[in-house]
């Protein structure tokens, strides 16, 4: 459908229309019967007759939502996840059959972030992003690729607030006045196409395939050093970008495994692998990276071929050039066939993130909404082609980087948002904003702020110019554990701050009060921001008390969970020996909370906790009265040291 033919086509056609139900998150998870009633919604079994002109064959369904996200990557599902649990109904479209892009089973990567495999440890990203991949330690400890894409479904699935829609593509756009009105999505295998007006439009895409139906202002290519003043820039601008790679696995079968490549597989010797080591060939390799010298988006099919001939032609070399004879057992077990895409199109933000700010040289943002902390690493466009050059160039940075609000959302268009690779960025500092725990927490952010600009009738940049709102935004996503940098908590509705701390015991440096400082990390084995305290002399607890008794209604807590630690999921032994998959042994696993009515009174059970593993947990509850507040710990998931980063308190 070309764009100009959107209006007539929307127009006056009486769809089958759904009202994508608003009501908050709920206590617990929908049912069966209410999930499969929401299929007969979105996909009815009885044609109503309505067609679009050109395609008979095709059902039309209407759908209306507060929050519209376009792509399901690791993004598209923390900005959905995270503007539902806020109260707005959602709709997320995804043109696969699974979520999580880049990290699914169809592309295998493993997520990295701030934390830089490790090397930065303590800033191992919080919020959603955290929940998923504890949630995965645990219920995957055999590093299941099809059980991470089964997790996410389930993520999705039980937020009452969202509409999900798989393999479904987004292809049209109607704009009116600077804002995006609806879109048009359609999905084959159903024979439907979707009508889908909203408030809010968020393009998770990757390729801001939204931005460009839209018409948004984008930019594609490397800059030069001249235009942001970047040492990192090139001398001359181009449209070249960094390439894809297409990953493999493979297995010790115990016996030998003969591999014989096609005819059009690359012919590999040891000179073109020069800077390209293989020491190990269970999980390869990103390097295996070609065509960001071409259009990574319409030459999709050349990238993969190429891509293909150069994974089979290192597998040869591995099992056939006689340099790897511990290779003679092994035989690859799955290949990818959809190029891992890293960079195509980038949406031009109300700010440009650039290297300045990703070096700390233009301070911190007021707006900061996510932190990014991976080197700036960029890579030569043809990939795999360049050989006589190194496959990479990473800068370290100094320290994690903030990100700000204003480069999430379009200068072009007054209700779009972007979250992942696609933010307002220039190349070089896409090259650090651009790996998935980055994109993730980002993610985050824009939903959270996409629901908040919904139940206070904002656009985007108004959000940013109302800066009560701004800091309203900043403490929400405290309270959800997103990682900001160098902000506490400061939320005026916590009444544990109101509190005063003791404890059974302290661990060490550690202090009770700390668990009401408003930070929750520690870097390395300090004890700075954290309570903790030893078993020895019974279970450790911990108690906060207010002068005059306080309706109570809900307690949070943050746990440790081992941010000093690589967690993440991946096909890779050498990374994996880094990981616990499991519950993080300093972990709080059962607990109970308790109340004193008065200062005279007895204690009440308010709440327990067990088999726990998450970092964030919430209880909720009818509102009592409660002088004093009680967190009793009978167990860890294995450390003999209980630890609490964070209680806060609400009525």
């Amino acid at each position: 459908m070309k764009r100009r033919d959107f209006l007539s086509l929307t127009g006056g056609l009486a769809g089958y229309s759904v009202l994508v139900k608003a009501d908050g998150p709920a206590a617990e998870p929908p049912s069966h019967d209410a999930i499969a009633g929401e299929f007969e919604r979105i996909a009815p079994t009885t044609p109503d007759g309505s067609r679009f002109a050109g395609e008979p064959h095709m059902e039309l369904v209407d759908l209306d939502c507060d929050v519209f996200v376009a792509g399901g990557g690791m993004a598209g599902v923390c900005a959905a996840v995270a503007a539902a649990r806020h109260g707005a109904k959602v709709v997320l479209v995804q043109d696969r059959s699974r979520l999580g892009g880049n990290a699914s089973s169809e592309v295998k990567m493993h997520i990295v972030g701030a934390n830089c495999h490790g090397a930065r440890p303590g800033w191992r990203e919080g919020g959603l992003i955290e929940e998923f991949r504890l949630d995965d330690a645990v219920n995957n400890p055999h590093r299941s690729f099809e059980l991470w894409d089964l997790l996410l479904y389930d993520k999705v699935k039980r937020e009452p607030n969202v509409t999900l829609l798989l393999d479904t593509t987004l292809f049209a756009a109607e704009t009116k006045n600077g804002l995006i009105q609806r879109v048009l999505a359609r999905c084959d295998k159903t024979e439907h196409l979707y009508r889908i007006t909203a408030r809010q439009f968020l393009d998770c895409t990757g390729d801001c395939r939204l931005a460009l139906e839209a018409g948004a202002e984008m930019r594609q290519g490397r800059e030069a050093k001249s235009e942001f003043g970047e040492s990192l820039a090139y001398d001359k601008a181009d449209h070249h970008t960094q390439g894809s790679s297409i990953l493999f696995t493979a297995r010790d079968h115990g016996r030998p495994i003969p591999f014989t490549p096609p005819v059009w597989a690359r012919k590999v010797t040891k000179e073109t692998l020069k800077f390209r080591g293989i020491s190990t060939w269970e999980y390869g390799y990103w390097w295996i990276e070609w065509g960001g010298q071409m259009n990574s988006i319409r030459d999709n099919e050349r990238i993969r071929f190429e891509l293909l001939s150069i994974v089979l032609g290192v597998w040869d070399y591995i099992k056939n050039s006689g340099d790897k004879p511990d290779s003679a057992n092994w035989g690859m077990d799955w290949i990818g066939f959809i190029p891992g895409k890293r960079e195509s199109r980038r949406i031009v933000g109300d700010y440009v993130l650039t290297q300045a700010d990703l070096e700390g040289r233009h301070g911190e943002p007021e707006d900061a909404v996510a932190i990014g902390g991976w080197p700036m690493d960029d890579h030569p466009p043809s990939g795999f082609d360049a050989w006589t050059e190194r496959p990479f160039r990473s800068v370290p940075l100094p320290e994690v980087y903030s990100i700000p609000l204003r480069c999430l959302h379009s200068r072009s268009l007054g209700n779009l948002w972007m979250a992942g690779r696609n933010i307002g960025a220039s190349h070089v500092a896409f090259s650090s904003t651009r790996v998935m725990a980055t994109c993730s927490v980002i993610g985050q952010a824009v939903g959270t702020a996409a629901a908040l600009c919904i139940r206070d009738g904002l656009k985007p940049r108004q959000l940013y110019e109302d800066k009560a709102r701004l800091r309203e935004l900043q403490q929400t996503l405290l309270r959800d554990d997103q990682t900001l940098k160098s902000r506490r908590n400061e939320d005026p509705l916590d009444l544990a701050r109101q509190a005063k701390v003791t404890a059974s015991s302290a661990h060490d440096l550690s202090r009770p009060e700390f668990v009401i400082d408003g930070f929750v990390r520690d870097m390395g084995g300090d004890w700075t921001h954290r309570w903790g305290a030893r078993f020895d002399d019974g279970e450790p607890w911990l108690e906060l008390a207010w002068v005059k008794p306080q309706r109570i209604a809900q307690v949070q807590l943050t746990f440790d969970t081992g941010f000093h630690r690589e967690l993440t999921l991946s096909a890779s032994d050498a990374t994996n020996r880094q990981i616990i998959r499991g519950p993080q042994p300093e972990t709080v696993r059962d607990y109970t909370l308790s109340y004193r009515p008065a200062a005279d009174g007895g204690w009440r059970e308010l709440a327990r906790g067990r088999g726990n593993h998450q970092r964030l947990v919430r209880h909720t509850f009818a509102p009592v009265n409660a002088q004093a507040l009680r967190l009793q710990i009978q167990a860890t998931n294995g450390d003999a040291i209980a630890r609490v980063y964070e209680i806060r308190v609400y009525a």
